[in-house]
């Protein structure tokens, strides 16, 4: 039975969590937004997904960059600084007693309309921030099992019709290609660029590994993925040759490895393509190193955050 790689198992404190929605927290039974918000009428928004570790959400500099980046490119005001969103998330984290094991959903949309229309004009009001975090983690049996992929018709679009590298609301040919992937039977669908070369996944980003090289896309239609650039990253620090660049489904099929990667679940081995099945013993041998680089990786941001929350609670300390 297929599976998405962002299943995981319930967790019965979930049902107590508080959620931060513009500025206060609610008991999650009543945290709601209105039927005019953008976000609800046209998928007008943008969003981050954070995993926390130690009490702390996992390269978040690099998440509130692409945050904003995103907001500014739809001219979006999201209304708070950074310094003050962040505040926002571990106050959030902090209600809910949590430390580990958790998934933020960080969504900013336009706001509130006076008729749902799309014209931006139409918002009154401020923008709409919501800090939704859960007690989640993905289930280990996929993790061990691996995924199994298909390619998709729905293609990764050109950016002049809906740019790839925004991480908006509007998520409609993602879940079609989700769609059609798992009617087919399969975990996550693989999706091509409009040239016919491999791009990314629907809800992760996708890796091969050739004769001891790891290759994964041009990046040119997919989303700029914190865990994609940080296991690019640990491959250059390795001395293990990575390349984005163009290739093709045939050169998918004859790869020795593949892997998926997210910030939900990290680096997860794919099982097969199409059908095409790589080693039956996962995680092959590379992806079993990245994963640990991987891992080195995040202790070192968990605890160079550590140290900047110390340094600025102890600053704000000595202020008082």
């Amino acid at each position: 039975m297929a599976q998405s790689i962002h299943d995981f198992h319930d967790d019965p404190r979930n049902a107590e969590i508080r959620i931060w929605v513009n500025g206060a927290l609610h008991h999650r039974d009543d945290a709601k937004v209105s039927v005019f918000d953008s976000g609800f009428v046209l998928g007008d928004g943008v969003w981050e997904g954070l995993r926390v570790v130690s009490g702390h959400p996992l390269f978040l500099g690099a998440h509130l960059d692409r945050l904003y980046e995103g907001a500014k490119a739809i001219a979006l005001d999201i209304g708070m600084s950074r310094e003050a969103l962040t505040e926002a998330v571990y106050q959030t984290l902090e209600a809910n007693a949590m430390q580990d094991g958790v998934h933020i959903r960080l969504m900013v949309t336009r706001g509130i309309k006076r008729t749902p229309y799309q014209d931006p004009r139409a918002c009154i009001g401020q923008a709409t921030i919501v800090i939704l975090p859960e007690f989640k983690l993905a289930k280990p049996e996929t993790l061990s099992a691996g995924l199994k992929l298909f390619t998709v018709h729905v293609r990764r679009g050109f950016p002049d019709v809906q740019d790839p590298k925004l991480n908006s609301h509007s998520k409609l040919n993602c879940i079609t290609a989700c769609i059609q992937a798992t009617t087919a039977g399969a975990d996550e669908a693989l999706m091509l660029d409009p040239h016919g070369f491999v791009a990314t996944c629907n809800s992760t980003h996708f890796f091969i590994v050739r004769q001891g090289e790891v290759w994964t896309s041009t990046g040119d239609y997919c989303l700029g993925g914190i865990t994609r650039a940080n296991v690019i990253q640990v491959c250059k620090q390795a001395g293990i040759p990575v390349f984005e660049k163009n290739f093709s489904l045939t050169q998918v099929y004859g790869a020795d490895e593949a892997f998926c990667t997210g910030t939900f679940a990290g680096v997860v081995p794919v099982r097969s393509v199409d059908g095409r099945a790589f080693s039956d013993a996962l995680p092959g041998p590379m992806v079993r190193r990245l994963q640990a680089l991987y891992q080195g990786l995040v202790q070192r941001d968990v605890a160079q955050s550590a140290q900047c929350l110390a340094a600025r609670l102890g600053h704000e300390g000595a202020r008082a």
